[in-house]
């Protein structure tokens, strides 16, 4: 068990501006981080292992496909759905990506693009968490620019046959079906994405092991080698590259808030552990203005942070955002987020790097946080072109 336990963060009365059942969602699933999560997530990311044990707990809860209508889902908000990110995250990040994947990138392509059939099949049984999903868009010579992909899809009379690899694809071993997005050779080269059920000849996952991050999370490389699907798989409503940056929107959303969890996590732990440790006069060290400058700066961010994504998700849930609103809310918190988990790692010295507090642990976490789904600089060029009308990429 963690040496300091979390409290709760809300410097401007944040809870004032959430209603009554956005509350009940986010104490929910604090009371089932706290009961669940945290007494056994040092020991998997000591292990590296994921915690497939809360899979089911998880479905139970309603966290799979959180903000889909229908087939078994909860048909949260958008706000109340952020709130669930935010709390899986305080956990851990890993987690909170098992989830985000899941649910942004395998089961809402399915519920936007898919057919009937398709829908039947595949969510309510990933509702309940019996089926798992991956989302494989990177590859390993494309991350940042993921419209150079080299996968290929090819019409072989009622099949499609697919080739490639894919990289660094959260949950890749353990699914059951992967979102694989391929160039069609017989549209020109046009983007589309299939269903792939990972028992057919020819996939393979591998996994990558030696992360330093994310380490309770699983992490995959694909393989497709003349992998033949029914054309019945292709999903029908995609096409072009703006089929899958529309997945990755939702997840980047979810992203930013749960970016504030771990930020919340490192913070509380920093702010106990500085009015607990004695340096000087026997005093604390809280009472230090080196360290009251680092605790003011990460409540300030954080606080920023908890409006500016609030905002975002009130614009979904409103059908106005718009993918550079998203962009600034994942660069900029995920940004804070990191730099909190360093300055409360500062804060406990020697601590700072020992698994009886979470702080290391998150900030390993977020280094790869920050890359994923759109690296911090990537971000960045996607306000300047909004801002400015010039695209610099």
């Amino acid at each position: 068990m963690p040496a300091i336990k979390f409290r709760g963060v809300d410097f401007i009365q944040f809870d004032s501006l959430l209603n009554d059942e956005e509350r009940l969602v986010r104490d929910t699933t604090r009371k089932f981080v706290e009961d669940n999560v945290i007494p056994i997530i040092e020991e998997c990311n000591r292990a590296g292992r994921f915690p497939r044990e809360l899979v089911k707990p998880m479905a139970e809860l309603g966290f799979f496909g959180a903000s889909l209508h229908g087939y078994g889902c909860a048909g949260m908000g958008n706000v109340e759905y952020g709130l669930v990110t935010q709390e899986l995250e305080r956990g851990d990040s890993g987690l909170r990506s098992f989830v985000s994947v899941h649910s942004a990138l395998v089961m809402y392509p399915i519920y936007t693009f898919g057919t009937d059939e398709q829908k039947n099949r595949w969510l309510p049984a990933m509702q309940k968490g019996e089926k798992l999903g991956c989302f494989g868009l990177t590859e390993p010579g494309f991350g940042s620019n993921p419209g150079g992909m080299r996968t290929r899809a090819r019409k072989s009379g009622k099949e499609y046959v697919l080739d490639g690899e894919k990289m660094w694809i959260t949950s890749g071993s353990i699914a059951d079906v992967a979102v694989i997005w391929a160039k069609v050779e017989d549209e020109g080269d046009r983007i589309r994405g299939f269903l792939v059920e990972t028992d057919r000849a020819g996939f393979k996952a591998d996994d990558v092991h030696g992360k330093w991050s994310l380490r309770a999370s699983v992490t995959s490389g694909l393989s497709l080698q003349d992998v033949r699907v029914p054309e019945a798989n292709l999903l029908p409503g995609t096409g072009g590259l703006k089929s899958p940056l529309m997945c990755l929107n939702q997840a980047r959303y979810g992203i930013a808030w749960g970016a504030i969890g771990a930020a919340m996590a490192c913070y509380d732990c920093a702010l106990q552990y500085a009015l607990l440790r004695k340096q000087f006069r026997d005093q604390p060290i809280a009472s230090h203005q080196l360290v009251q400058e680092k605790l003011a700066w990460m409540i300030t961010e954080i606080t920023k942070a908890q409006l500016l994504i609030l905002q975002v998700g009130r614009l979904k849930d409103a059908g106005k955002v718009e993918h550079q609103h998203i962009s600034m809310a994942k660069r900029n918190n995920v940004w804070m987020a990191l730099e909190c988990a360093r300055m409360s790692r500062d804060i406990l010295g020697a601590n700072g790097i020992a698994d009886d507090y979470p702080i290391m642990r998150h900030m390993m976490n977020l280094e790869s946080v920050k890359t994923y789904e759109g690296t911090h600089d990537i971000h960045t060029l996607i306000i300047g072109a909004s801002v400015t009308g010039v695209d610099a990429f």
